[in-house]
């Protein structure tokens, strides 16, 4: 199961994260979101032990999702020795998530 980041637990979950971190941006209200929850579940669990998933969600945890500029969501946020390494914006087939994860294994 992909994990809660909020603005509290950010910096201890993602940026000092020794393994690469896959950020799903979302809100409740958020049609495409509820879209790409699935793959990033399913992700949650092939990737365990190799790689962190976690969700943000953009209407609790303001202060992540300014710092990071996210303006639209769905957006996956993908990071590696605490430094935004990748992202994509809105909602889109597993293979994509997979292969932006996979490049920073």
């Amino acid at each position: 199961m992909a994990i809660e980041i909020t603005d509290a637990n950010f910096d201890e979950l993602v940026l000092k994260a020794d393994k690469p971190v896959m950020i799903d941006f979302w809100a409740i209200w958020c049609g495409p979101c509820r879209m790409i929850a699935p793959i990033v579940e399913e992700m949650s669990a092939e990737y365990e032990g190799r790689a962190i998933i976690g969700k943000v969600d953009v209407d609790s945890n303001p202060g992540v999702a300014m710092k990071y500029g996210i303006r639209n969501i769905p957006t996956v946020l993908f990071v590696k020795n605490g430094e935004a390494a990748d992202k994509l914006v809105g909602a889109g087939p597993k293979h994509l998530f997979a292969a932006k994860l996979d490049a920073l294994l």
